[in-house]
């Protein structure tokens, strides 16, 4: 897994590149827990993102020290595949997977549950 990272100011951009599955997930939590202790925005930029399965939900939505709790986290250029996985979840059990938080400008009503 190869993993970018740009911090500006208070944000730290990473950017992976090909799949996240538990075993990509290392060098993943590693890239974040190298980020400095003055950033507290994590923007995960997903283009170069071809694949993920529920090892992405866990980076994503996990909670400490896998969720990484210091951090706001957002996510942008998603690809069909991980928004479909994200929407999925967000569908099944809307409790424990906010789109809205990670997605900020997601259209009310889209990641609604269905009734």
């Amino acid at each position: 897994m190869n993993v970018t990272t740009t911090i500006t100011g208070t944000t730290a951009r990473l950017t992976p590149r090909g799949e996240i599955d538990f075993h990509t997930l290392p060098p993943l939590h590693s890239a974040v827990d190298r980020l400095p202790s003055h950033v507290t925005d994590l923007l995960w930029d997903l283009e170069h993102l071809t694949f993920t399965d529920v090892a992405g939900l866990h980076l994503l939505f996990g909670t400490a020290p896998y969720g990484h709790a210091r951090f706001q986290t957002t996510v942008t250029n998603l690809r069909d595949q991980p928004l479909q996985l994200l929407f999925m979840a967000a569908d099944l059990f809307p409790a424990a997977y906010e789109v809205a938080r990670l997605i900020p400008h997601t259209p009310a009503g889209l990641a609604a549950p269905r009734t």
